[in-house]
């Protein structure tokens, strides 16, 4: 087979949603969430391998001290892997006060029998129950009507009611899921959701969840926050009910789904970090935290070392993260271009302490999740000055003259070129090095004799040209000068510039000469470093020469 040349003839367009009054598109986020992280459910299902007990309390402690205050734990009547997890959590005291643990059921009495038991001794708990709603599962899956659904829905409400009834140490909260919502007819959805809503009676005070589910993205996200909306719209007890919301990303667009979603009145995201999940996974909540971290929009967790975090999730999932991942990807704050590496540059030189973070292609401080400038800026043959020169900058104090990073950076094009290697910061330094500070050939200065007057400087050069020792002698107006006359040559500084590499005692100095030379195009490029400034300057006197000889030879 083939992709067809007419897919509508096997695909069709998800209707849209009749809400010509829709709200959602003026509004704003302004707050973060309810967030429920079901990592340790649907993430964990969805792995090669699921993680081990002692994994998932490894992750379980991770996911609190992040911050999230509401946890997924398990599917403890699915296996006894995830009732003896919800077990140890319990009976060792590993739930701290503020958070609450979740569990997973099918509206099933056994099932959630198993799951009340599970929860024994639990300080709060939610138990979420759900059915399939959508059509083609009615009719395929479960071969059920309308109302053989809702009779499932109901009697599973009755029975978590009672189940809790039992056990009335324990703080309840109910929640329930029209699977597949994304799917199913708004009128149904709403429909088998007030049913479930009467048999639990929840009181703004006592709140249910009721979580409508992008169990499979089947639509553009505007179109799911066009279902959000009329479901809140509604409900007929919008106040006593949590709206959650649960994306997949079988179109790529969870986090836009779940944005809108909020825009559109949900209260609560559930999803998996870094996007695990089934299939293509669920909504990203790293990913969705910084989206309003960006926003100016604190969203109560904490991503201050997210490297740790990654490393962390990795190994418990077996999973590895994309290099481009939104935010804690290793590339994610690299610029190989050159227009984008000079960019930066200039917006990082710029960018004062405690003001509007305001930098080109970097909507985030990388020093705000635990990440540095290091690996910002990264040379491979699509990059330019801009980034060699932040590389060698930042890794070795040098700051070259504008036109000598255009020089330089053909120079690093031309060995990425030939080598199709990426380049790092010492890698750069060496090169630099090579192609200016070790230039001493086919002159190399040994010693140099100064005398100062008033009207003009007198120096002496000692040398060795084509390994044969030389002494020469020059005056002018500064030792630049005098030093150009000893030489000899079709030689004209075009310009000078010196710098500090280091500071303190035995701090070493670094000088740039630009030389033009008759019937050359264009300047060269010399460099000196020395902890004394006339004798770096002297020094990339001669690397300028050596190189203009190298490129003009006779």
């Amino acid at each position: 087979m083939s992709m067809l040349k007419h897919p509508a003839s096997k695909y069709t367009a998800f209707p849209p949603v009749s809400l010509p009054d829709r709200q959602w598109p003026g509004r704003t986020l302004s707050r973060a969430p309810v967030w429920m992280s079901t990592d340790l459910r649907d993430g964990n299902q969805a792995l090669f391998e699921p993680m081990s007990i002692d994994t998932k309390l490894r992750f379980f402690e991770m996911l609190t001290r992040v911050g999230f205050k509401e946890i997924e734990v398990a599917f403890p009547s699915a296996s006894q892997t995830d009732f003896t997890f919800v077990r140890r959590l319990i009976d060792e005291h590993r739930i701290p006060d503020d958070v609450t643990i979740e569990i997973l059921t099918q509206a099933r009495d056994s099932l959630i029998d198993r799951s009340f038991e599970s929860l024994r001794g639990a300080r709060r708990a939610i138990v979420h129950v759900y059915n399939a709603t959508a059509p083609i599962f009615r009719q395929t899956v479960f071969n059920v009507d309308r109302a053989g659904c809702i009779e499932l829905a109901v009697k599973a409400a009755h029975r978590i009611r009672e189940q809790a009834e039992r056990q009335p140490d324990t703080e309840w909260v109910f929640q329930y899921s029209p699977e597949v919502f994304s799917t199913t007819e708004l009128e149904f959805a709403l429909e088998i959701s007030e049913r479930v809503t009467e048999v639990w009676a929840p009181t703004p005070e006592r709140p249910m969840i009721l979580n409508l589910p992008a169990t499979i993205e089947s639509a553009t996200p505007n179109v799911y926050a066009d279902q959000i909306e009329w479901m809140c719209r509604h409900l007929s007890r919008r106040e006593a009910t949590l709206v959650s919301v649960h994306p997949h990303n079988d179109r790529g667009t969870a986090v836009a789904a779940a944005e809108l979603a909020l825009m559109a009145g949900a209260d609560r995201v559930e999803g998996c970090l870094f996007g695990n999940g089934e299939r293509t996974g669920n909504v990203d909540l790293v990913t969705l935290a910084l989206n309003l971290y960006t926003q100016g929009i604190d969203p109560g967790l904490d991503f201050s070392n997210i490297n740790a975090l990654a490393r962390t999730i990795e190994e418990c999932t077996g999973l590895p993260i994309h290099p481009r991942h939104p935010y804690v990807g290793d590339l994610v704050f690299t610029a190989f271009s050159g227009s984008h590496q000079d960019a930066i540059k200039k917006g990082l030189a710029i960018q004062a302490p405690n003001t509007v973070w305001q930098v080109p292609y970097m909507p985030i401080d990388p020093r705000d999740l635990g990440r540095s400038y290091d690996s910002v800026i990264r040379v491979n043959s699509q990059s330019g000055k801009g980034g060699i020169a932040w590389l060698l900058e930042t890794g070795y104090g040098l700051t070259m003259p504008r036109r000598m990073q255009v020089e330089f950076a053909g120079i690093v094009q031309s060995v990425m070129d030939d080598t199709g290697a990426e380049m790092e910061a010492p890698d750069l330094w060496q090169l630099f090095a090579r192609t200016y500070l070790e230039a001493h050939r086919p002159v190399h200065l040994r010693q140099h004799r100064l005398v100062e007057t008033q009207d003009q400087h007198a120096i002496t050069l000692k040398l060795d040209v084509e390994g044969r020792a030389q002494e020469l002698n020059g005056v002018g107006n500064g030792p630049l000068a005098a030093a150009l006359d000893a030489l000899g040559g079709p030689y004209a500084i075009h310009s000078f510039e010196e710098r500090s590499l280091s500071q303190g005692a035995g701090a070493q100095a670094i000088a740039f000469v630009e030389l033009s030379v008759d019937g050359m195009p264009g300047t060269i490029f010399g460099a000196g470093k020395s902890t004394s400034i006339t004798e770096a300057s002297l020094l990339a006197l001669v690397s300028a020469v050596n190189r203009a000889r190298a490129r003009t030879p006779g």
